[in-house]
């Protein structure tokens, strides 16, 4: 399969009344999407509720901090983040899901990556999800957003061995759906998620300000830099 060429980007110009109508590629047979920042745009509220979780123990949340850690595992970041391992983790996990799921059904699509789903779906395309984040999570997400009938199968932190940048997540989509990676294609919003997808061999497209983009040419970083040992 060739490269950007073909890719279902959004158009370069995105003035009011020019709607992003992203067509699937000649060639993919399977679509495979991440939740959060690819579906729903949460990424806000993943911040905020860490944050909420973080105070009761002094701890200040730096925002250039998280952005350089979306993508990770609530486990991985709060090893990541200074002074993190000594905080009980178990607690603040629970504090963030709570604040989470209070709010779950105030969350929103991202326009264009639900169109692509919808042409996609019109044109006998499998689609899968493939997200780092927790079930007791992305279920709720789903329903909220009345997407769930939409995926042959939703794949979460819990149903594989290795998180995210490990391709594991990606290939195990494409294996339910009963498709070859590399005639799937993915949208990832984070590094660890981009390096998954590439590690499973599928042809990949990122999401930035809510717009398809295309990624870098560069390779992928090895897998083992930085796996997810948890689910958010």
């Amino acid at each position: 399969m060739s490269t950007a060429a073909r890719l279902p980007l959004c158009p370069a110009d995105r003035s009011a009344g020019n709607r992003c109508s992203p067509k699937v590629p000649k060639g993919v047979e399977a679509l495979v999407l991440d939740f959060d920042g690819v579906l729903a745009d949460t990424v806000g509220r993943h911040e905020a509720a860490l944050r909420a979780a973080l105070q009761p123990y002094g701890v200040d949340l730096d925002s250039g901090w998280y952005s350089g850690h979306v993508g990770l595992s609530i486990h991985d970041l709060l090893a990541a983040l200074p002074g993190g391992r000594s905080l009980p983790h178990d607690e603040i996990v629970q504090r963030s899901r709570g604040h989470l799921l209070a709010s779950v059904h105030t969350i929103t699509p991202i326009p264009c990556v639900v169109e692509l789903l919808g042409q996609a779906r019109r044109a006998g395309v499998p689609c899968a999800v493939a997200s780092g984040a927790s079930r007791l999570l992305v279920d709720p997400g789903l329903d909220a957003l009345g997407l769930k009938e939409a995926f042959g199968c939703v794949v979460r932190r819990e149903d594989v061995v290795h998180g995210k940048p490990d391709p594991e997540l990606f290939l195990t989509a494409a294996r339910h759906l009963g498709v070859a990676p590399d005639r799937c294609l993915a949208v990832d919003d984070a590094p660890d998620g981009i390096a998954s997808a590439r590690a499973a061999g599928m042809q990949v497209i990122t999401v930035v300000g809510g717009h398809l983009t295309p990624v870098g040419e560069q390779p992928a970083q090895p897998v083992a830099s930085r796996q997810q040992t948890e689910p958010i």
